[in-house]
This record gives structure tokens, sequence and C-alpha cells, in this order.
């Protein structure tokens, strides 16, 4: 069968390759055609667009990249119909996505979302579009299967896809010796700065991470890097400071990190996966305005951070828009490095985490599911 995949950030790009392995196993003719990243290229198939040139977070970049989006989308538009295939697959990134689903369904092409978009977090009128617009939705939180019954909506759970790349890296991944080693880092103990894979991220959490690891020189901080992000732009922050810079190890940095200080998003369920106690920072534009109306408007789960919001309570401290200061992330890292009793709470809270989030299987169960609809 052929299928067409549109994932437009660096975990839609993980997940989908996992999800596209799968497919490979159940469909021997599977054609990949598909917006992405260097994972999913490697699987094979076309990659159309890469997601790098797609990543805009913000109003302002949003508004000021208007002609950039309207062009990728009158591109994906024109190319979905011309591959003409047999299903269209969508992971998560909801602004893109749902107009394209909207294009598909006008079109007779099948859409299957995996990934639902969060919508219980903000921007719950798009609720309506997944509904009339897509024909099955793939989700990997529990409690999505009752939230979208709210709506009319049936959906199949299918687990979450981070525990699958987390289990398959276990299987091969280096030693603490070895990946110290490889890097040029000496004995002190880690902590992993994640400050995001969108160029707006980094502009806008990595100073503070910075300022913040000058004050602790026992601790070496070391950036998770980007490939698809220009080396000079982490250049451009970290220069002169104690911070090291390491590419594509992203999950070997968690497996052997003390401490992890992250840019709000998939990287904190990561970070809490690998049993690395954390703090969440975040900060679009705007300042104090924004963040008024995201506290009491738009955001509507008890934090921003997909740990809590999966617990539903607020099991590592988050700091954003106008909280991401330096003294306020300063003094929880002091309290996260340092505070034994502080750090046995969190490694509780993760182990119910955990318990919550079942087992490894989401891509094999996903790829499964939807060969069994297609061919019905």
């Amino acid at each position: 069968m052929k299928y067409y995949l549109v994932a437009g950030e660096a975990s839609g790009d993980l997940h989908g390759s996992n999800l596209m392995k799968e497919l490979q196993l159940v469909d021997q003719n599977a054609e990949f055609r598909f917006f992405g990243g260097d994972l999913m290229k490697e699987v094979g198939g076309d990659l159309v667009k890469h997601y790098r040139e797609m990543a805009f977070i913000g109003i302002l970049n949003v508004l000021l990249n208007l002609k950039t989006i309207k062009r990728n989308m009158n591109f994906c538009k024109q190319d979905l119909l011309e591959f003409n295939p047999d299903v269209l697959i969508l992971i998560d990134y909801p602004g893109f996505n749902l107009r394209l689903a909207e294009f598909a369904k006008k079109h007779n092409i099948k859409v299957y979302y995996y990934i639902a978009p969060k919508v219980w977090a903000w921007k719950e009128y798009r609720v309506k579009k997944i509904r009339n617009f897509t024909d099955e939705l793939f989700v990997i939180f529990p409690f999505e299967t009752s939230y979208f019954k709210k709506f009319n909506i049936d959906v199949h759970y299918v687990g979450n896809p981070l525990l699958d790349s987390i289990s398959e890296f276990k299987t091969n991944a280096v030693s603490n010796k070895e990946f110290y080693k490889k890097n040029s880092l000496d004995n002190r103990k880690l902590v992993a700065l994640m400050a995001g894979s969108r160029v707006q991220e980094i502009k806008s959490t990595l100073p503070v991470m910075t300022k913040v690891a000058e004050s602790f020189p026992d601790f070496q901080f070391v950036i998770a890097g980007v490939n698809s992000i220009d080396i000079e732009l982490y250049k451009k922050y970290i220069s002169g400071s104690p911070v090291k810079l390491i590419f594509d190890q992203t999950y070997d940095l968690l497996n052997h990190s003390h401490t992890a200080l992250v840019a709000s998003g998939t990287a904190a369920l990561e970070a809490a996966l690998f049993n690395v106690p954390q703090t969440v920072i975040y900060k679009v534009e705007g300042g104090a305005p924004v963040d008024f109306v995201m506290r009491n408007f738009v955001i509507k789960t008890i934090g921003v951070s997909l740990p809590n919001i999966i617990m539903n309570e607020l099991i590592i401290s988050e700091y954003i828009q106008v909280k991401m200061t330096v003294k306020n992330v300063k003094a929880e890292m002091e309290k996260l490095l340092f505070e034994e009793e502080y750090r046995e709470k969190i490694f509780k809270d993760y182990s119910r985490l955990i318990e919550m989030m079942g087992k490894a299987g989401c891509s094999k169960r996903t790829a499964q599911k939807m060969m069994e609809l297609l061919k019905n």
C-alpha cells in the first residue's frame, strides 16, 4: 500500500520512523512518501520536505512566516494528490495537519491521525475538526480515551511510542565510561540541557540555561544538540561559558545524567522515563500579557509539561513565561542537585508515572491496527 506521512518536528520524525518500520513488517509492499526528517528518511521512501523548514512556534514567528507556511501547505496538497496514497497518516503537528486533513477528506483520501493533537490542554475547538476530518484516531495517553469519548469520538489507544524508542535504545546503550570518553567529559556528574528542537525555543531557553550552569562548577552541563539546528546558534550562547555541546546523543546523555533542565515538550517525558530529576522551562514572545492569557484562558491542564499533565499533579516544577528567570531556575536547580529527599520524591512520582504509561510496543500495535483497518 501507499502511505503519505506528515511529521513537522523532531519527535514526529522519531515516532514516524518507528511506525514506518513496523508498517514494513506487516506490509511488504509498503511505499512511503513523507514530510519528516532524517530518521524517517533512513527507513526508506521519499522525503519531500524536512521538518526544519516547517517548525515555527509563537504567534509572532507564525505571522512572520505566513507566506512560507502557506507555500508548504499548497505544495503538500498538490504532492498528496499526485501520490494518491491509500492513507494519509498525520503525526501530531495540528496547526498544519488539521488543515491538511480537511483537504484530504474533500478529495476522498483516507485520514489516520497518529498521536492526537493535545486539545485537552489548549485549543479544544479543534476537536470538531478531528471528528469531521479524520477516519481513525490513534492516541498515546490513557486519559485520552475517555476525553475524546465525551465528544463522541472513538479512538484506538495504542500506548506511548516513547516507550518503544527507549526500550530499543537500552538494548545497545553504551556504558557510562564509554560515553564520557567518547565526548571528552571529565568525572563530574552530568546535567542534561534540553533546549528544544526549534530555533525559537533555543533562543528563548539557552541563555537562561547557560547562566544557571555558571553557578554550579562541580557539575558539567551538556546540551543535547539537534543536527537540524545550525551549530553557530548554539555557539552564540555558549561561547565563554562552561557548557558543552554534543549532537545526536540525546538518549545517551539522559541515560547518564544526574539532573536535567528541559524546554517543555516531549523531552520532559523522556527525562522522566529515564528517571532523571528535572525542571521544565519555557517562554514564547509576548511577556506578561501572553502569560496572563495563557494561564487564564488557554491552558486547561494542571501544568504544561507532559509528566504533570499525565499524572494530573505537579510532580516536577515548571517555570513558564514570566517565571522563567535565572533566579528562579537557579533556586530550583539547587534543590535538584543537592537535596536528596527532594530527588527521592521525584523518583517515587516517576515510578507511578511509568506504571501508568504501560508497556512498549506502541508502534507495532499501531501498524497492525492500521493494516487491519485498511484491509476491511
